[in-house]
């Protein structure tokens, strides 16, 4: 045994190192075929890493991300300590263990293994090292590990007390890479305090050394504990890429092809197949998601719908029945655009889909006004939001065209929702033409979902593209019109759309605070829950969409406002039938309240 502590090994080592070698060998091949499935201008703009700004940024994102999971502590304290107390201590012990070879051993530099089990192999100096430090911050932050898997042991059973309702089910790889990863930092901490008295331990290892004297201290003991350790690793790392842990590479990858500015293009490329594989199916998109509501639906959330790409499996349902919310994609502590995924899918399989809006045409050549109004289907089902709008624009004295004020062109939103770009596109050029024909410079919406999209999809340069609720914010703070203040109460539903679609938050609940008390309800702004109405979901029948009005009319209704506000007209539609108090659109409730 003495030989084999001189030369720095024993036979214990090969679980590890076997398991290290398999996963750097997979880790390698999956990181070129990414690579190589990148077209040439991807391939180009991954040489942007190199810029040192987008360098900077990348480490930064890397040790905020995947290190400290500050996305995560940010929605929930203890989730983000159980996952960044494994994956950072973990981190610091790798980065410790090599600091002190380097220190203490430097004959053993190189050696691949052996900053893994220091403790083992420097007992060939049968003495304590001069490091007490390292032996106090190693043991620290091996305790900071092992309260962070305390934490993950009770989460797996007690889930709800650490604020999540539901959880993924594990599959076979999960559970055993699951347990291992369990095992790996007590089994870790046994075995260096068999040697804490030989090699060197602190409050932790030594403390055990000095408690099981006796047990410890019988040479016996020792090489088991230390074959066991080993072995977990190994373990670990055989079946880390079938298992949900596959996150913890691959997330740095999709990191740096995020930030050289490559996008994904189809559901097999190179970034969306880095997204697949980052999926850490922590779960809480499942909370997040408003079709979680029912528990027999949770199958058809985000990270089961990744699940099923990662198998390659058909997942054409939950990607068809989504109301693309986009609130799985706020809440993903990895920011995976599973909304896009989902469209993606959709393209493949419902691109055929028609809908023969192309034929009509606008009425008679417009007269030309510098405000353009763009009402939409939607509006247009909701007569009562456009009247407003009217009655406000005139008192403001605002000379203004009603685009489609007798008959309308889709914006292009559920064509495109629907995975038929080429229709979408179809509507688009033709909206786009009589827009920039009629001299505006200013295009107002007064649905969010319109706005989107001539925002995002219309290339309208040179047109301040606004929507209703900031429009009319805008007037009451310049004094085109004046607002009486009431002792009513209302609390404002945050449109998916214009919210977590476009960002608009503020300004909405700073005209209503000009005009009554306005009530918070527990989630809203970008947590808000969709109306049920989404026009995203191609498949989901009225009940189940009536339940998730319920559902989001149950949280805005909690302090019991006595008023409804939003600034769309689907949810405006949606909520109206189902809710006890009135719902009123914005543009309404400022209508109203004008001072005459």
């Amino acid at each position: 045994m003495k030989e084999r502590l001189i030369f720095g090994y024993d036979p214990f080592v090969l679980p590890f190192l076997i398991g290290m070698i398999f996963i750097i060998a997979y880790l390698l091949v999956g990181t070129v075929r990414i690579i190589l499935s990148l077209n040439n201008n991807e391939k180009k703009q991954l040489f942007r890493i190199f810029i040192p700004v987008n360098a900077y940024k990348i480490v930064k994102d890397i040790i905020l991300d995947c290190l400290l999971h500050v996305k995560i502590f940010k929605r929930n304290l203890l989730l983000g300590y159980m996952h960044s107390s494994i994956a950072f201590g973990w981190f610091m012990l790798i980065v410790l263990g090599h600091i002190e070879v380097m220190l203490f051993t430097p004959q053993r530099n190189g050696i691949f293994y052996y900053p893994i089990f220091f403790r083992y192999f420097v007992m060939e100096t049968e003495e304590t090292l001069q490091g007490a430090f390292f032996f106090f911050v190693m043991d620290f932050f091996l305790l900071i590990i092992l309260s962070g898997i305390a934490l993950a042991i009770y989460k797996r059973f007690r889930s709800h007390r650490l604020g999540m309702k539901q959880t993924t089910k594990l599959r076979l790889g999960d559970n055993i890479a699951l347990y291992s990863l369990w095992l790996i930092f007590p089994l870790r901490l046994l075995a260096e305090s068999f040697t804490a008295d030989i090699s060197g331990g602190s409050f932790i290892t030594k403390g055990i050394n000095d408690l099981f004297h006796s047990f410890v201290s019988n040479p016996a003991n020792t090489l088991p504990v230390w074959w066991a350790y080993s072995c977990a690793l190994g373990l670990f790392f055989f079946t880390l890429p079938f298992s949900r842990y596959m996150h913890i590479p691959t997330e740095i990858l999709l990191i740096v092809l995020r930030h050289v500015g490559i996008n994904a293009t189809s559901l097999r490329d190179g970034y969306s197949e880095a997204e697949i594989y980052s999926c850490s199916r922590c779960g809480i998109c499942i909370d997040a998601c408003p079709m979680s509501f029912e528990k027999k639906d949770v199958k058809f959330t985000s990270v089961y719908f990744i699940r099923l790409l990662r198998r390659r499996e058909i997942a054409e349902q939950p990607a068809d029945l989504c109301l693309m919310c986009n609130k799985c994609v706020e809440v993903c502590p990895v920011g995976i655009d599973s909304t896009k995924l989902k469209l993606i899918c959709r393209e493949i399989n419902n691109g055929a889909i028609s809908f023969d809006y192309t034929p009509v045409k606008y009425n008679s050549p417009l007269k030309r006004e510098k405000l353009l109004y763009y009402g939409g289907c939607m509006t247009n089902l909701t007569p009562s939001i456009s009247t407003a709008i009217s009655k406000i624009l005139d008192k403001a004295e605002i000379s203004y065209v009603h685009l489609d004020k007798d008959q309308t062109i889709c914006c292009g939103r559920p064509l495109l929702l629907s995975g038929n770009l080429k229709g979408a596109r179809e509507l688009i050029n033709k909206n786009r033409e009589a827009i920039i024909s009629s001299g505006c410079t200013t295009l107002l919406l007064s649905c969010p979902i319109c706005y989107k999209m001539f925002k995002e999809e219309y290339d309208l340069k040179g047109i301040e593209v606004v929507h209703h609720s900031v429009y009319i914010n805008n007037l009451v703070k310049s004094k085109r019109i004046v607002l009486k203040k009431t002792t009513d109460t209302c609390v404002y539903h945050d449109p998916c759309e214009l919210g977590r679609g476009s960002g608009i938050y503020e300004q909405p609940r700073e005209l209503l605070s000009s005009m009554m008390l306005l009530k918070d309800s527990p989630l809203q702004n970008n947590e808000s829950i969709c109306c049920g109405g989404s026009l995203g979901s191609i498949s989901m029948p009225f009940a189940k969409r009536k339940i998730i009005t319920g559902g989001s009319l149950d949280n805005l209704l909690t302090n019991d406002p006595d008023l409804l506000v939003t600034s769309c007209p689907l949810c405006l539609k949606t909520f109206t039938p189902l809710n006890s108090k009135r719902t009123a659109d914005i543009a309404q409730v400022v209508s109203e309240q004008m001072i005459n």
